[in-house]
């Protein structure tokens, strides 16, 4: 007889699958979309299933319990449920679905509850062929998609739903999701000892992925028990050797050391050096810190180096965007003027597409901005105004440039003697803008590097005859 029972070798069933929460109150993270009172909680709390609801996408990363969350709604739901997949379901599998949905709907005042994986996946007209069903209310829709919905569901379906996007879990929320499967029946029944380095290394590892998560921590278990199994079969050659003690007739046969995961053996069981990086530690400083310091000094084997460490060691992807868009700014600048819309393009395209595929336009930013000329001109130059102002020196605005289109602004004198640039053949007048206190101040200064070459020259000429040859201070 095969033993089914759910235990530290049940393979037939996946970990993550196990796990799934059977209601709300179990779902870890995703706190914003499940207060009192939201639409999941209200369609989730709907017992009798005859109160109407509104359809919505969830839009999130992998692993981040989209449907978790829609089959933890179907099993508290009085509703009917029905779930689809669009990598299988076609057009006739989803007006089928909707038939059904009004029969129920018309004869038991139920309505039901279709849950859509992967929406993006369907066509136009696979999507249209929703439309009927959600806008009178057959179906109330639960979509799921890793992609944007705005670019991937179409205007109509998106404008009858809400759209509400699901974050990566949190090291907490994934923390609480091994502890949990560790003890849990479902899970690993507690037949396995999780040392707290291994715990550390399979949240690193996860990324904010829940799946993912679970995945490895069934992958290391499973190479635990492989361990022990070992050591116990030596120990029993040994036994027989000595005394021919049969394994499990002694007084401590209770007592055998248990399955142990150990960080080594995470590393072990997913195919991956475990990096020595805390996202929230020194190691995350460093490494961002020496990144950083490898663009600006254009050393582009570095700069690669330190943004693969980042990558593998689940760094927040949009954290990383964000830093090379800082970049692009503060240490190019105008030297190269494409550089802010490269470091730009490269985080909308992470946001589009995720990851792993979003290492790569994050690398072409890298390549662009670690081989790109260096200036830090644009941003000296704003921190000098910054300590002018906060220094006080400010002034008020010279009279020809305040806003003369208010009734009595004129007879004031605001606007008078005026010059616009506009009129004179060159676009350039010679007229100050700075405030008196501040006649003559410089603040950007550029470099000789690269496009600010020629910004420099062309600056040059703009002073000279915007203040009339006036030097700076």
């Amino acid at each position: 007889m095969v033993n089914t029972a759910q235990g530290l070798r049940s393979g037939a069933t996946p970990l993550a699958v196990r796990m799934r929460p059977t209601s709300l109150d179990e779902v870890a993270g995703q706190r914003h979309l499940l207060s009192p009172g939201s639409p999941l909680v209200a369609l989730a709390g709907d017992r009798t299933g005859e109160s109407g609801s509104v359809s919505v996408i969830l839009w999130g990363p992998p692993g981040t319990g989209k449907t978790t969350l829609a089959q933890a709604i179907a099993r508290s739901s009085g509703r009917k449920f029905v779930e689809l997949s669009a990598v299988s379901a076609g057009v006739r599998d989803v007006r089928q679905v909707m038939e059904e949905a009004r029969a129920s709907r018309d004869l038991y005042g139920v309505s039901t509850v279709l849950f859509l994986d992967e929406i993006h996946r369907f066509t136009k007209a696979q999507q249209d062929a929703l439309l009927p069903g959600v806008e009178n209310g057959w179906v109330i829709l639960v979509a799921a998609t890793t992609e944007n919905p705005s670019f991937s569901v179409i205007s109509p379906l998106l404008s009858r739903s809400l759209l509400l996007t699901l974050e990566l879990l949190s090291d907490d929320d994934l923390g609480v999701l091994v502890d949990r499967a560790v003890a849990d029946p479902r899970g690993l029944a507690g037949r396995v000892d999780l040392e707290p380095e291994a715990r550390a290394a399979i949240v690193r590892l996860a990324s904010g992925d829940a799946r993912r998560a679970l995945t490895a921590l069934e992958a290391a278990a499973v190479a635990a028990a492989g361990v022990l199994a070992d050591a116990g079969r030596e120990a029993d050659v040994g036994d027989e050797e000595h005394d021919g003690e049969v394994e499990g007739d002694g007084p401590d046969a209770a007592a055998r050391p248990r399955a142990v995961i150990t960080a080594e053996l995470v590393a072990r069981a997913v195919d991956r050096a475990l990096l020595r990086y805390d996202r929230n530690g020194d190691e995350h400083y460093d490494v961002i810190s020496a990144f950083i310091k490898s663009v600006r000094g254009s050393d582009v084997d570095a700069a690669l180096h330190y943004l693969a460490r980042m990558i593998e060691a689940g760094e927040d992807a949009r954290f990383i965007a964000r830093r090379i868009i800082v970049l692009a700014s503060e240490d190019i600048g105008l030297a190269d003027p494409t550089a802010l819309g490269v470091a730009v393009a490269a985080a909308d395209a992470v946001q589009f597409i995720g990851m792993p595929e979003g290492r790569i336009p994050l690398a072409q930013a890298v390549v662009h901005l670690a081989t790109a000329p260096k200036s830090n001109a644009a941003y000296l130059g704003i921190d000098k105004a910054i300590a002018d102002v906060r220094a006080g020196k400010a002034g008020r605005v010279p009279k020809h440039l305040r806003d003369a289109h208010y009734p009595g602004a004129k007879r004031l004198g605001h606007g008078k003697g005026y010059l616009y640039p506009h009129d004179d053949p060159i676009g350039v007048v010679g007229q100050e803008y700075l405030p008196d206190s501040l006649r003559g101040a410089v603040y950007y200064e550029p470099t000789e590097h690269g496009n600010e070459r020629e910004v420099s020259s062309r600056l040059a000429k703009l002073r000279r005859i915007v203040r009339g040859g006036s030097k700076g201070r």
